[in-house]
């Protein structure tokens, strides 16, 4: 149901319709020395090493009304910002369930009108850099976080 692309050094997440749904940033550990990181980080790739977590980011909540010269009505407004309440609880349900502590939730850089989430995954063992293992590993969470209905 996902898919993964490389672009650069982290991947793009699309689901069945080839939207993108979020990102993926492996974390590559300390690379010495710091100037040749983009090369050390191409050779990682090359030679698939492992990596023991990375960074999924992914849409948390769209507001639906921080558009430039929007106009909207009051009933309008709170139905947005119910909409939203009810998503932050289902995400927040999510959280607690599942023990996801480590996260972090900041405005979105592709659309001011959203937030994203970014969570650390930690894999139980050591996931090649290849796409397919990656993509097995990350379907994981996807899978249950679609399931909630956050996808």
């Amino acid at each position: 149901m996902w898919k993964l692309e490389l672009e650069e050094y982290y991947f793009k997440i699309y689901d069945e319709h080839k939207n993108i749904v979020g990102y993926f940033a492996p974390e590559y550990g300390e690379i010495y020395p710091e100037e040749k990181a983009d090369e050390v980080i191409k050779e990682m790739h090359k030679r698939q090493e492992k990596i023991k977590s990375g960074y999924l980011v992914l849409p948390f909540v769209k507001f639906g009304i921080f558009e430039e010269g929007k106009e909207m009505n009051l009933d309008y407004l709170v139905e947005k910002l119910v909409d939203v309440n009810n998503r932050i609880s289902l995400w927040k349900s999510l959280f607690v369930d599942k023990d996801i502590r480590q996260h972090k939730i900041t405005v979105s850089h592709t659309d001011h009108d959203m937030l994203s989430v970014t969570l650390e995954l930690v894999f139980t063992l050591p996931v090649s850099l290849e796409k397919n293992q990656l993509q097995n590993e990350i379907s994981k969470i996807l899978d249950l976080i679609h399931q909630e209905g956050l996808l």
